[in-house]
Parts: structure tokens; C-alpha cells; sequence
């Protein structure tokens, strides 16, 4: 070792980890893209809930005090989802351009620019979820539990975010095509949201698909978020362990799946 490069050392992980943050956020400030998340909320309130109230309105009647009530978990989850998958427009450029491959030539820890982008992305989602309250507040939703619940419920949220986030970078970078990424990322969630209990009861689905309504993870996730969010008296349920439990396996499950995934991308990358 010279004696310029020990006189220079090498940034911590954590200046690394805030430059490469900075590198993916501050462009969304001038190119568009958050004024894009902001209307991206705006835009699946009024898609969900004009045409849905009058008739979806009568169908929850009986489970929640409004449709408002009803339909924002769902709102919420659509506008991270789309704030999420930029995220993967973003690898998969980052890759095309031979910027992964600049990086692996640098003393960056590997995982260190997908937790950029990753943290970049929550703060889109963050934006995505605020708008979308702001949203569902406009329509006539409104929190019925304590501050803590609040809490919860955006923590929820954004940790939905930062996974689906993850996932789709592992994506972008796996396959490196940005064109492709909108279709392909974009297309799946909404199919699952229209065909979850976000849209109507289970019961209100045909018989032959209802398991697969009840139990996918965008029916669980909103079953969770309804419940931190409370509704008035008689539909105020308690958020119980058997309400939250399928919704952690989800998420841990997805976790357990995404962590070695992205050790083999990682490992490949070029």
C-alpha cells in the first residue's frame, strides 16, 4: 500500500450508501417522476372509487361504514406498487449502461446500490402513501384507532414497499431491459388488487375462485391495513393476531425468497 492511498481511505459503507441515495432521488425533483407518484395517487382514488361507489357501496354495506372506508388500503397499495416499480426501470438502466459493471470495479459493497435504490424507492412510496391519505381523507375515509395504529399502518405499508421495491430491482437487474419493465411489473399487481377483497367482500366473487381471492397476499395485506385503519361502531373489529398473522408470513416469506435471490443476481451481475 503507498503511502497517497493510505492518506486517502476508502468512504464508510454509509457516506457510500447516502451519495448513491442522493444520485436516485434528487433527479425525480427535475424529470418528473414525482409529481408523476403524486398523480399516480390522485389517479387510483378517483379510478377506484367513482365508478365503484355506487355500486360496490351496497355490496360492503354490511362489513365497513363507507366505501371510502373499504377501498383505501387498496388505494394505498396501488399507488406504492407503481412508486415501487420504478425501481426496476432504474437497475435494469443502471445495468444496460454498464453502471453495475463500474461498480464492481470500485470498492462499493455489492448490495450497496441496490439499498439506494431500494431507499430511494421507499421515498417515493412515502410520497405515494402520503397523497393517497390526503386522497382517501377527500373521499371519506378516516383513521378510527390511536396515533400507535397510524403508525402501523403506514409502517405497513412502506415495508409492502420497500419489498415489492426489492423485488423489482432484483428484476431490473436480472433482466436488463428497462422497456420491458412497465408491462411487466405493473400488470401483475393490478390483475391481484381487482381480484382481492380490497375491490368487494369475498362472498361477492364466484364460489370457484373465492379461496384464491381470500388468501392471496394483496387480500391479506388489505384484511391487515383495514384493521389498523378501525372503522366506527359496528365495524371497528380488533386487530387481532389471526387478522395479522398471514399478512407477516407473507412478508417474511417473500423476504426469505427475495435475500438468497439477490445474492445469486448479485454474484452474476456484470
Amino acid at each position: 500500500m503507498t503511502a497517497q492511498s493510505a492518506a486517502q481511505p476508502h468512504p464508510s459503507i454509509r457516506t457510500q450508501w447516502w451519495v448513491l441515495t442522493t444520485r436516485f432521488i434528487a433527479p425525480t425533483l427535475r424529470n418528473g417522476e414525482l409529481a408523476l407518484t403524486i398523480a399516480s395517487s390522485v389517479v387510483f382514488t378517483a379510478g377506484f372509487y367513482i365508478p365503484l361507489n355506487q355500486v360496490m357501496g351496497t355490496a360492503t354495506r354490511g362489513v365497513c361504514s363507507s366505501y371510502a372506508q373499504y377501498i383505501m388500503p387498496l388505494i394505498a397499495l396501488q399507488a406504492i406498487v407503481f412508486a415501487a416499480t420504478s425501481t426496476a426501470f432504474r437497475a435494469a438502466t443502471d445495468s444496460v449502461r454498464g453502471i453495475n459493471r463500474r461498480f464492481r470495479s470500485m470498492p462499493i459493497v455489492p448490495f450497496t446500490p441496490v439499498a439506494a435504490r431500494i431507499t430511494a424507492a421507499v421515498y417515493r412510496c412515502s410520497v405515494a402513501l402520503v397523497v393517497a391519505v390526503i386522497c382517501g381523507y377527500v373521499i371519506g375515509f378516516r383513521f378510527h384507532r390511536s396515533a400507535v395504529y397510524i403508525v402501523a399502518f403506514g409502517a405497513l405499508v412502506l415495508v409492502i414497499g420497500a419489498l415489492l421495491s426489492f423485488a423489482a430491482d432484483l428484476i431490473g437487474t436480472g433482466t436488463r431491459n428497462p422497456e420491458a419493465m412497465t408491462p411487466l411489473l405493473i400488470l401483475p399487481p393490478m390483475i391481484f388488487g381487482l381480484l382481492s377483497a380490497g375491490v368487494q367482500p369475498v362472498q361477492q366473487f364466484p364460489h370457484w375462485i373465492q379461496p384464491f381471492v381470500r388468501n392471496q397476499p394483496i387480500s391479506q395485506f388489505v384484511e391487515a391495513l383495514r384493521a389498523l385503519a378501525g372503522d366506527t361502531v359496528p365495524f371497528n373489529g380488533s386487530v387481532t393476531w389471526p387478522v395479522m398473522a398471514p399478512t407477516l408470513a407473507w412478508l417474511f416469506g417473500l423476504a426469505a425468497v427475495l435475500v438468497p435471490i439477490s445474492a445469486i443476481v448479485l454474484a452474476k451481475r456484470t
